[in-house]
């Protein structure tokens, strides 16, 4: 893996086949965030003796704090497994200012990098709170016990710069731009997709390259990002196609098939080279087809001309293409032909 320079949000980094053996042998008194399939995968593993382990299936704030009330002292948090485990290790680290452990399983989304913990209030994600691991783990070997659809879909939020930079330069050219517009965030953004574009074939098959790839995109953007305080170039339109479909179907998805899909519709709103971005996410595997999330083809229909009328009834969103757009039924109907159900 590349050595990078920047704010990372990752205070050490361990990475390599076996890189979780003995972890739990060094540092004091812990808990585990987990599930159960990526508890069964590490458990024999990691040495020591775990005060608790707390087995997380879902990350409504209210649940997790009523779980912070029951857990014992402890000197660190391990996170194992996807993006609620990781999340909920976050929180309580955040919340007892104790150390922060973070062994991701799969690759699937930013959240073992990011420094806020996404959780649920009022059935709406929000970010709260500032951990940052020490050290991140990141074990080929183990990561890729998990689906190979799953990983892939580890750049969903990395391809997403395509469209959401697109939506934060239509901004400023409205003069709606949220932030100070800085044209060499959007460069160093794009700098991240073709390095992904140069490993398409590491990423489709899951190779140490592929994983050190999606990670060091990761790593790379919050660089670019936390010393600017937003994610704006990473954060769009795509995005909000997600959240209307979620708040629609009252229903979670896996996060890189959803934001693909909303890349695939959004980049074509944008007339911003969708051919190219399309084509990235076909030759490396994505699954952003509706019919790998079930989402019925009325359903999207519905979304997408109701994105117009959602972004206006939302006003904490970011303007973005769907502001001056008018999504009509012909459009829909045409792009729509072109995915599968």
């Amino acid at each position: 893996m590349k050595h990078i320079n920047g704010e990372t949000n990752v205070k050490t980094l361990r990475f390599g086949s076996g890189s979780i053996k003995g972890i739990g042998k060094e540092i004091g008194r812990f808990l585990i965030t987990t599930m159960e399939v990526p508890w069964a995968l590490v458990k024999n593993e990691i040495g020591g003796q775990p005060e608790e382990v707390i087995f997380i299936n879902n990350v409504d704030q209210e649940n997790l704090d009523k779980l912070l009330l029951k857990i014992p002292d402890i000197d660190a948090v391990i996170g194992i497994g996807g993006g609620m485990a990781v999340d909920a290790a976050k929180y309580f680290s955040w919340r007892r200012d104790v150390r922060l452990i973070s062994i991701p399983t799969i690759v699937s989304v930013d959240a073992f990098l990011t420094p806020a913990a996404g959780v649920r209030c009022n059935n709406k994600v929000i970010y709260v709170g500032n951990s940052s691991p020490d050290p991140l783990v990141i074990d080929y070997d183990i990561i890729r016990t998990a689906p190979k659809t799953l990983n892939i879909a580890g750049i969903g939020d990395l391809l997403s710069i395509h469209t959401a930079s697109f939506d934060w330069q239509h901004a400023e050219n409205n003069t709606k731009s949220e932030y100070p517009f800085s044209q060499d965030m959007i460069l160093s953004g794009k700098k991240i997709i073709n390095n992904l574009y140069n490993n398409i074939d590491e990423i489709k098959n899951v190779t140490n390259r592929g994983i050190d790839a999606i990670v060091e995109g990761y790593m790379h953007l919050n660089t670019i990002c936390l010393p600017a305080g937003h994610f704006r170039i990473e954060e769009g339109s795509e995005h909000y196609l997600f959240y209307e479909l979620e708040e629609r179907l009252k229903r979670s998805f896996i996060h890189g098939h959803i934001v693909g899909l909303g890349i695939f519709c959004m980049s074509q709103l944008q007339n911003n080279q969708s051919d190219y971005i399309i084509e990235f996410m076909n030759n490396v595997g994505l699954d952003y087809h509706p019919q790998t999330m079930k989402i019925k083809k009325h359903d999207l229909v519905s979304s997408l001309l109701n994105l117009n009328n959602f972004v206006k009834e939302n006003t904490h969103l970011w303007f973005t293409i769907i502001n001056t757009e008018k999504i009509n039924n012909n459009w829909v109907q045409e792009i729509t032909k072109n995915l599968i159900f």
